[in-house]
């Protein structure tokens, strides 16, 4: 009847032995797969932050361009009305003179 406990006890040891082995292996296991995927996950933040980076880049040219539009368009009118008031003050110098002309 020892034989037999003894017999028992050895299996049940040899299986819990397997299995702590087999648990063992199966969370070395997830934790290398846990690795790749934060590592993946890294790379996947990397290239999310350049691309932010590029993005931002490309607003900031965009701003300073419409900023020099505008300054440009602005230039460009403000030439029209200086334009504009010389060519009404020739006008109104031609029309005084020939107000003149008629006058005497």
């Amino acid at each position: 009847m020892k034989k037999v406990i003894l017999g028992s006890l050895v299996l049940l040891a040899l299986s819990l032995s397997v299995a702590c082995r087999d648990t063992a292996d199966k969370a070395k296991s997830a934790t290398e797969e846990a690795g790749a995927a934060l590592e993946e996950a890294g790379e996947n933040l990397k290239e999310a932050g350049k691309d932010l980076e590029e993005a931002g880049e490309d607003a900031m040219n965009a701003a300073k361009e419409a900023s020099e539009n505008a300054m440009e368009a602005a230039e460009d009118a403000a030439e029209s009305v200086k334009e504009a008031g010389e060519d009404v003050k020739e006008a109104a110098n031609d029309a005084a003179d020939k107000v003149e002309k008629k006058a005497k």
